[in-house]
């Protein structure tokens, strides 16, 4: 995945929405590609997580409780909020088929977020964003 399908997919992500193009890029410099193998877990629930994932290729199943609750694919994204937040993962990913992914790893991050007000602004932002739009959908 080309660092401006990055850029692109960043763009995308509430917790960046409210991001610069220039921005987007400095956090997308911060990601790393890495290869994992079909079977293998990338997030496990209840496990402390800090990493956010883009997928570029490949497919995993999102499970709940044990539940299946839904398919990633190319182009999606998870562990935005753990970056942030630094609890405990909400859902276990799978990898259905080899993959290549994208990570942001929380010292990148947090160094960016030092070095960047305007980041630091925006991402929260962005995070608050999110937050209110769940609550008004989980009240309506």
């Amino acid at each position: 995945m080309a660092r401006f399908t990055i850029d692109q997919t960043l763009a995308g992500v509430p917790i960046f929405s409210e991001c610069a193009k220039k921005e987007l890029k400095s956090i997308a410099t911060l990601m790393t590609s890495m290869e994992v193998a079909a079977g293998e877990a990338l997030t496990t629930q209840g496990d402390s997580g800090r990493e956010f994932m883009i997928i570029e290729t490949g497919s995993a199943t999102v499970r709940r409780n044990d539940r299946k609750v839904g398919t990633l694919g190319p182009g999606d994204c998870f562990g935005e909020l753990a970056m942030l937040a630094g609890g405990a993962r909400t859902a276990t990913v799978v990898a259905d088929t080899d993959m290549v992914v994208w990570a942001l790893g929380p010292q990148e991050f947090s160094s960016l977020m030092r070095k960047s007000p305007s980041i630091t602004r925006n991402v929260l932002l962005g995070a608050v964003k999110r937050l209110y739009d769940d609550n008004q959908r989980s009240v309506q």
